[in-house]
């Protein structure tokens, strides 16, 4: 769903069995025709239960091929005229269906991540945080993009990293180690230190926080 074009979800379509809007879904891997694609990753299938076609597919189907299913229209992305779907159950495509908003924010974040990744190499030479950041802080990010965006923290030399960090909450402890270990490392090269306290950076010959005036 990641990689493909969104502008589809926006559209509406109405059955014309029954007048209800058609909702969208996630479509089969497989086309049971020619065992192909759909061209598509997602289809507008009506599910109203009530639905002419659908009630009157089951016997149908029976009388004509001798057995238990029915049909639900179906319409693909981009196109005017649908057709009808054969389907098994009841409970065919209910446990498919998309959220647009979920959709395209997942999509946001992958496109930011692929970005993140792209920049790595040159964030070194243009002291560019912002990719290593957005790498380190996102969760859903590949893990070796995460793991390599720690290893150069250091290397981009900027303290402004250590409060995002410090204050995420990561599901990777082997990422968090990493960053926590790049901090530490960033600190003491530019010989600086964090307030058991306040937490604020302060210099690592410090005897009294200049933020808090705590004794260290």
């Amino acid at each position: 769903m990641l990689n493909c074009d969104l502008s589809s979800l926006d559209e509406k379509h109405i059955c014309p069995h029954c007048e209800q809007e058609l909702a969208c879904c996630n479509a089969p891997p497989f086309h049971i025709g020619d065992g192909l694609g759909w061209g598509s990753e997602f289809m507008f299938i009506c599910l109203n239960d009530k639905c002419s076609l659908y009630v009157n597919g089951w016997k149908h189907i029976e009388e004509q091929f001798g057995h238990i299913s029915s049909y639900r229209y179906m319409l693909l992305p981009g196109e005017k005229k649908g057709t009808p779907m054969m389907v098994g159950s009841s409970d065919a495509f209910k446990g498919c269906e998309v959220d647009p908003e979920a959709v395209k924010s997942q999509n946001e974040r992958y496109k930011r991540e692929k970005e993140a990744i792209a920049q790595l190499d040159t964030c070194i030479e243009q002291q560019n945080l912002q990719p290593i950041l957005t790498l380190i802080l996102d969760e859903a990010a590949e893990k070796a993009a995460r793991k390599r965006a720690c290893e150069i923290l250091c290397k981009v030399n900027d303290l402004s990293c250590v409060d995002p960090i410090r204050n995420h909450e990561f599901n990777d402890c082997s990422i968090e180690q990493l960053a926590n270990l790049s901090i530490s490392k960033l600190l003491s090269e530019n010989f600086k230190k964090e307030c058991p306290y306040c937490a604020e950076i302060i210099k690592s010959q410090a005897k009294i926080c200049r933020h808090c005036d705590n004794e260290l």
